[in-house]
């Protein structure tokens, strides 16, 4: 339901904000202004989604745990859809969302409402010791490396005489 009236609000709002901004300022001040936000807006998008992603990299390097690069990578991206979107008010919440402190805020507020089930990276990562014990504590489990070896084709018949087996 609220998404319902979230699609009905914001194109409300847009066209309301749009009629007063063009009404003080005129026409074309009214649409420099669009396009000059999506141009700030594409660069600052492109800035920030190449911090985020380098963030990223570094949570997988490092074996942290990358929700929160994740989460800011993900908000950036809807920044950038926002601030790509003609309006004032889609453009005020992309900016915002292109603020550190406010995707911080808003990922410790996302952070509190979701609870995660399990979590486990890499081969030595974390692992719920409740529900899978970690291999290496088995006695009945050796680790090692294999590879396997095909073996060696035999022909299921003697042959025709015409080649050499």
């Amino acid at each position: 339901m609220w998404l319902f009236v979230a699609f009905l609000a914001v194109p409300l709002i847009e066209i309301a904000l749009f009629i007063q901004v063009g009404g003080l300022i005129g026409l074309w001040p009214t649409l420099a202004i669009v396009i000059i936000t999506a141009v700030l807006g594409t660069w600052l998008v492109r800035t920030q989604g190449a911090m985020a992603f380098g963030q990223l990299r570094s949570s997988f390097q490092k074996l942290d745990d990358p929700t929160e690069p994740l989460a800011h990578g993900a908000m950036i991206l809807i920044a950038g859809a926002l601030l790509l979107t003609p309006g004032f008010f889609t453009d005020a919440v992309g900016f915002s969302l292109l603020a550190p402190p406010i995707r911080k805020a808003l990922f410790q507020f996302l952070r509190t409402r979701i609870k995660v089930q399990r979590f486990e990276m890499g081969p030595n990562g974390p692992r719920d010791m409740r529900n899978e014990p970690r291999r290496r504590n088995r006695p009945d489990v050796i680790e090692g490396q294999f590879e396997e070896v095909d073996p060696p084709k035999k022909p299921n018949h003697d042959g025709s005489g015409w080649t050499r087996h």
